[in-house]
């Protein structure tokens, strides 16, 4: 039976940034699927929440805090997975994101930052999940949840998006060294419904505004983005890698835009301006 190959009974499942929004959606999908999963995340107490909720579907659950950042705390976070386990087969590497920042106003520590959360840590856990799951299991998914940020022009977001687009061609460029063992692919996500857009969800006019620009007519939840990572860490996706998915509700332009400050000329001293 075709849907057979979605089921991810029995597999185990690294998820950072697992505690709230898009990574507590796909943690809970992936349990709901058949998977037991490792939630990482640096706050105990929404690891812990969720880790509840998968329990109560039958499946297990590992709490292990971690700051992505730290590769120490990277191969802490795979080390305990197969000791608790014995075995890795799916790896998301969710845990992400930079505040909106205007290009002048972006520094080279903001930038280098931005990187570290959103290409290296992702590339560290990838190199070191592969090896486990090709020694415990022989094969394996990783799934990259990037951003449309990517691929769309817009303001304020130049260390994000490009940032994302890095991690996009990471994740092209990875696959076919690590195929046919372990199958590497992205989603480019667009506006869901998380705390990161409550700024706007929140806020008659700009929800008005984003669900108009939106095709699909609503913001995305983080459901969606799960049902796409279930497809992508499953064998329904077997002859899948090296891909970038688009996610988006159906988006080409940003549903929002932040407008940037003015760049405008500055006054040299003594200069009084027009008359």
């Amino acid at each position: 039976m075709i849907l057979d190959r979605f089921a991810i009974s029995g597999r185990v499942a690294i998820v950072t940034g697992a505690g709230l929004g898009i990574g507590r959606g796909i943690a809970i999908g992936l349990a709901q699927a058949g998977a037991d999963v490792v939630l990482a995340a640096r706050t105990v107490g929404d690891l812990e929440e969720v880790a509840g909720h998968i329990q109560d579907l039958g499946r297990r659950a590992l709490v292990v805090p971690t700051d992505v950042t730290d590769a120490v705390a990277c191969e802490r976070l795979v080390a305990r997975t197969v000791e608790e386990f014995g075995r890795l087969d799916i790896l998301v590497n969710n845990a992400g994101g930079a505040m909106p920042r205007a290009a002048m106003e972006t520094s080279e520590g903001f930038m280098a930052r931005t990187f570290a959360f959103n290409v290296t840590a992702p590339l560290t856990l990838t190199k070191l999940a592969a090896r486990q799951m090709v020694d415990t299991v022989g094969h394996g998914a990783v799934v990259n949840i990037s951003s449309r940020s990517a691929s769309m022009t817009q303001t304020m977001f130049v260390a994000y998006g490009a940032a994302k687009a890095a991690l996009d061609r990471m994740t092209r460029n990875i696959a076919p060294e690590l195929a046919p063992r372990v199958r590497v692919n992205a989603i480019d996500v667009g506006g869901v419904a998380t705390r990161s857009l409550e700024i706007v969800l929140t806020d008659d006019a700009l929800r008005r505004q984003f669900v108009d620009n939106t095709p699909m007519g609503r913001p995305g939840e983080p459901e969606d983005i799960a049902c796409a990572v279930l497809y992508l860490v499953s064998d329904a996706s077997a002859w899948v890698t090296g891909k970038v998915f688009e996610i988006d509700g159906g988006t080409e332009a940003p549903a929002i835009a932040v407008p940037p400050p003015v760049l405008s000329p500055r006054r040299l001293e003594g200069d009084v301006g027009p008359t």
